[in-house]
């Protein structure tokens, strides 16, 4: 019997669904891991209890003293859709117990929603194309047929099912039309226009390219009228161009809207960080050098980027180069590109710098404070006349390029030390941008971890969650390597923990510093952990002044809060 119970767990954990057995007082014998992953509980906290201490929802027990069957009914768990099913357990004609599995159709519903959304999308673009009093005719870059509209038959008298499925030259081939607009735009990856015969009738036949973000022709949407109308329509024929063009516009900006749903917005909570974002996605409009200050890992670069991305730029190159991380004899070629044979070793053919690569885009000049005051005075030339000249050339090369470049240095005092050339200081910073560290806009460091968190567990398929006491350490953590720092720990904590939920146990304990807190010599978690809950609500109580209030904001019962304040031994006039 023991075999048999030890094969009976084996085979629930090959089950994909979470399943639960009780007995007949609905107290949980058997149970499989997925268990625990749709409940967070430990297998202390389940094994043992009864099936609503769990599923405080479950309508096991109604199973089994009705001997129903419940099958399909949907509940959500977790933020998680499943579907229930439940079933009375028989032996010798008596209910000795209960069985629930719980399927996870979470995925399927996204799915579904996708589909019904694409359905929509593909449902109002039919409207549109068929409410055109001119006749339309869409094909893929090949020169298939996939869509035409009712007033296409009424001008040609072509019917839909001579066109849509056959290539343009299969259609010339068999006399339908004289020659194809599409097949020409294919060729040209341009907008023709030609008089084309079908079927003995002429008709005015216009054929706009359709290009996705990389410049690839996805489509050609064609546009026809009557002949016979050109004289009447002959001052409409713009807005016909106007038309097709609006289709191509408004194709672009769903595919725009879409991309950047897909890439997120930048989290950013406190008022700094809001203020800056602004600032940079209205510095997206002009061309301003911009020198974005700041320590290591508070995102400069995210903020440069996001310059770039705002502006007309943003379809050309954002070409990065960290200016301390590459050899002092090597920058200058690197920035500003070699002659055939300007030195040993050096391509046979030349090569163009990163200014010529990011030519019309954007150049980030990463810790610029680095460069050497030689290099400096070449930049300068560069950033003021927008001309560079090769290693080893002579000639000088025009390049349109928006610089941004960024450090963690103090440029003025730099300046002052005769390290960093002022005229070129200058230049770099006509609008600054000074990123505050993570300490002073703690109102971010929650929302980050989430961020975070979501984005590491679904590069690892895991479903780890934080503990409102490790939060609380987050809050209080120094965080000298700031984002960076933050990004890193999470990661680490993700795929070295083994429980579901982290805890302030697995934070380590090397950066248990003067990071953190000073202690004259190493003490214990809890003691630590004390510390920083003591330091919070003593805080708190300063700002918000009444017990009631500071409760309310930490999500504490007043009763809590008072025991805490007497048990840490915090000074609060009562």
């Amino acid at each position: 019997m023991h075999y048999l119970k030890d094969f009976l767990v084996e085979l629930l954990e090959t089950i994909n669904s979470a399943v639960v057995f009780v007995d007949k007082e609905g107290k949980i014998l058997l149970y499989n891991r997925k268990v625990m992953e749709i409940t967070g509980l430990k297998r202390k906290e389940i094994s043992g209890r009864f099936i609503n201490d769990v599923f405080p929802e479950s309508k096991l027990m109604d199973c089994i003293r009705n001997g129903e069957y419940h099958f399909g009914q949907k509940v959500k768990l977790k933020g998680s859709t499943y579907i229930v099913y439940r079933r009375p357990v028989y032996h010798n004609g008596e209910i000795i117990g209960g069985l629930s599995v719980f399927h996870d159709i979470s995925e399927q519903e996204e799915l579904q929603a996708s589909l019904d959304y694409a359905q929509k999308l593909n449902h109002q673009l039919e409207s549109i194309i068929n409410s055109s009093y001119d006749g339309i005719y869409i094909t893929d870059a090949q020169g298939n047929g996939i869509k035409v509209n009712k007033a296409y038959e009424r001008i040609t008298g072509v019917k839909p099912e001579e066109l849509l499925g056959k290539n343009m030259k299969q259609v010339v081939d068999e006399g339908i039309v004289s020659e194809s607009v599409s097949l020409k735009v294919i060729a040209t990856k341009k907008p023709v226009t030609i008089v084309q015969n079908v079927r003995g009738k002429e008709v005015l036949v216009t054929g706009n390219p359709v290009f996705d973000e990389e410049g690839r022709l996805i489509n050609v949407v064609t546009n026809i009228r009557d002949i016979s109308e050109l004289n009447k329509l002959k001052q409409d024929l713009e807005k016909t161009k106007a038309l097709s063009e609006k289709y191509f516009s408004e194709l672009t900006r769903l595919r725009q809207k879409e991309k950047e749903n897909e890439a997120g917005e930048i989290v950013a909570y406190s008022k700094e960080m809001k203020q800056i974002i602004y600032l940079a996605r209205r510095l997206g409009q002009v061309d301003s050098s911009v020198l974005i200050l700041g320590e290591s890992g508070v995102g400069k670069e995210v903020i440069a980027q996001l310059i770039h991305e705002s502006g007309k730029r943003k379809k050309h190159p954002f070409i990065k180069v960290n200016c301390g991380a590459i050899p002092h004899n090597l920058l200058e070629s690197e920035l500003f590109g070699y002659e055939a044979g300007a030195f040993t070793g050096a391509n046979r053919r030349g090569k163009p710098g990163l200014f010529e690569l990011a030519d019309r885009g954007t150049l980030f000049l990463d810790e610029v404070g680095d460069l050497p005051l030689d290099l400096q005075v070449k930049l300068l030339r560069a950033v003021q006349n927008l001309e560079i000249t090769r290693v080893g050339g002579t000639k000088t090369i025009h390049v349109d390029v928006r610089i941004i470049s960024a450090t963690n240095k103090n440029l003025e005092k730099m300046v002052e030390d005769g390290t960093f050339r002022q005229d070129l200081y200058y230049r770099l910073n006509i609008v600054p941008i000074k990123i505050p560290p993570l300490r002073e806009r703690t109102e971010d460091i929650i929302p980050l971890t989430y961020f975070f968190l979501n984005k590491i567990n679904q590069k690892y398929g895991m479903k780890k969650k934080m503990s409102p006491e490790l939060l609380k350490v987050f809050q209080s953590y120094h965080w000298p390597g700031n984002i960076r720092e933050l990004e890193n720990l999470i990661e680490r904590l993700v795929v070295t923990t083994e429980e579901e939920t982290i805890t302030p146990d697995d934070f380590p304990s090397e950066m248990v510093t003067d990071s953190f807190i000073t202690p004259e010599s190493p003490r214990p978690l809890k003691e630590i952990l004390q510390d920083v809950e003591r330091g919070i609500i003593a805080r708190a109580l300063k700002k918000y002044k009444t017990t009631r209030k500071t409760a309310e904001v930490l999500g504490v019962d007043q009763s809590t809060l008072v025991r805490k304040i007497k048990r840490l031994h915090i000074p609060y006039p009562h």
